[in-house]
């Protein structure tokens, strides 16, 4: 079992730039897959971008270009960096994590959640 923690959300105006951390506090994140993912009022959950265990990147069509998600094993933290914000971007974000290193954009994929961050984006 893992605790995942996810930190960094707020407030911010459209075309403003923000950065998400996934943390665990028990666990090294270096062993696991890891996922970020969005829910807004009134929709599903849906992918934003992955990363592996050897870093390599996954990212939804709505996001590329804009987001950027990576990760510091020597910090235990996976980072979403997310850029040119758009008022449609607000959701609460959810890291996950999965021992496995395919089909990362699925939520099924993942085994560990974290509790979510909100995001708001005004314009």
């Amino acid at each position: 079992q893992v605790t995942l923690v996810e930190s960094g959300g707020g407030l911010v105006q459209a075309g403003d730039s923000l950065r998400l951390s996934c943390t665990a506090s028990e666990r090294t994140l270096s062993i696991y897959s890891i996922g970020w993912f969005r829910q807004a009022p009134g929709n599903e959950r849906e992918s934003v971008a992955a990363i592996t265990r050897r870093k390599l990147t996954y990212y939804a069509d709505s996001v590329k270009g804009r987001f950027t998600i990576s990760r510091d094993n020597a910090k235990n933290t996976v980072y979403l960096e997310m850029s040119s914000l758009k008022p449609g971007d607000t959701a609460v974000y959810y890291c996950a994590a999965s021992d496995w290193s395919d089909y990362l954009l699925l939520s099924n994929t993942y085994q560990h959640w974290g509790q979510g961050t909100q995001v708001t984006v005004s314009s």
